[in-house]
């Protein structure tokens, strides 16, 4: 009997704890996270193709003599900015010098049998009028003065030909550029077969950028379903062009597509491309690599922050939140090509949906949390 009583007593007591315990947590409020927590709507925005691009002048001319001979005078150093004209090398071979004297003196000779034969026909005519001889003789003394006169022309053109070939040995620069290596000293012998060039010579007041487009890349650039693209009229729809140089930075000029290969490569399905950028401050060189960027804008596009996504075995999803503050993880397809740090939702969203902006992984499915900062971002670029 006494047994019973004690276990009778620590019931209660259980009881009572218990009772304690139950009453301390209802009184006590859930604590909910709180989250920074956007509403889809659509926008303006841009898509970028970025696209491995070489660089090269508008005009890279190879220096090379037209004779054989030594160089004698570098008249330019490697990076030089040159223009049309400027002097930039001298070849020493004196033979053009003799044949040059040569020409003079056979000119000089011709030139006095000329002057020889018209005295001859200034003598002769007055006899010929006082029949005193024949008019043979005076034909005969034209003839001679054509035969010398001839002579004469001949005689210039040798002289003009040397001195077409003395003017080689002075090498002056076809265009206004920049002065590439010199890989030869004075004193080296050089011709016109020679294997390197005496330098590159490279107009750089325009590049020309060489990049390549996929044929489904090349597709999307220029569809527009409003207005179907005619053959013509393809390069006009292509938007302006940047050009990221090496270091990162953006070039401040824009450039223009100005070609387009007609044909795909079947090897690599890529079509080959061509874009003309200002050059005036010299700043890129021929031969830089960089990457050229086009923008295709697309209108009334759902933007959502890189942050905001998640990925699960390959799929990309986002946390919704409806009307009573419960978060759910949606699926969502996006465009290839992100906007900065933001991606392009092709389907899973629609324009008024809430989601939480960044710490989705600090959410599982079907918690309740505490919206924070909810904004709408519906401002167009």
């Amino acid at each position: 009997m006494e047994y019973t009583y004690h276990i009778g007593m620590a019931g209660i007591v259980l009881a009572l704890l218990s009772g304690c315990g139950q009453g301390s947590q209802s009184t006590t409020p859930a604590t909910l996270q709180e989250f920074d927590v956007m509403t889809v709507a659509p926008r303006d925005a841009e898509l970028y193709f970025d696209h491995p691009a070489t660089v090269r002048g508008q005009q890279n001319v190879e220096i090379r003599p037209k004779i054989d001979g030594y160089i004698a005078e570098i008249l330019v150093d490697e990076g030089a900015q040159v223009k049309k004209g400027q002097l930039l090398f001298r070849i020493s071979n004196p033979q053009y010098e003799q044949e040059v004297l040569t020409a003079q003196a056979a000119v000089k000779r011709a030139d006095a049998a000329v002057n020889t034969a018209k005295m001859q026909i200034a003598k002769t005519e007055p006899l010929v009028k006082k029949e005193i001889i024949s008019e043979y003789e005076l034909q005969s003394a034209h003839l001679e003065l054509e035969a010398r006169q001839a002579e004469l022309a001949q005689a210039k053109a040798a002289l003009q030909n040397a001195q077409t070939n003395l003017g080689y040995t002075i090498i002056r620069s076809p265009a206004d550029g920049v002065i590439g290596t010199l890989p030869y000293k004075i004193g080296s012998l050089v011709s016109s077969t020679s294997e390197e060039a005496l330098t590159v010579l490279s107009d750089i007041s325009n590049i020309h950028v060489y990049f390549s487009f996929s044929e489904k890349q090349f597709l999307e650039l220029i569809d527009n379903p409003k207005d179907q693209p005619i053959i013509h009229d393809v390069l006009k729809r292509i938007p302006p062009a940047q050009l990221i140089l090496a270091n990162g930075r953006v070039y401040t000029e824009r450039g223009s597509i100005e070609t387009t290969g007609g044909l795909i490569n079947t090897g690599t399905g890529a079509i080959a491309m061509r874009a003309l950028f200002p050059n005036k401050a010299g700043m890129i060189r021929s031969g830089s690599s960089a990457t050229l960027r086009i923008a295709r804008p697309i209108e009334d596009a759902l933007i959502v922050p890189a942050k905001a996504t998640f990925e699960v075995q390959g799929k990309k999803f986002v946390m919704t939140v409806d009307s009573a503050n419960t978060a759910h993880s949606v699926e969502i397809t996006v465009n290839v090509l992100p906007v900065g740090d933001a991606f392009v939702v092709n389907s899973g969203l629609h324009s008024g949906d809430r989601i939480v902006m960044k710490d989705v992984g600090a959410i599982k499915d079907g918690d309740k949390i505490k919206p924070r900062n909810q904004v709408a971002i519906t401002t167009k670029r």
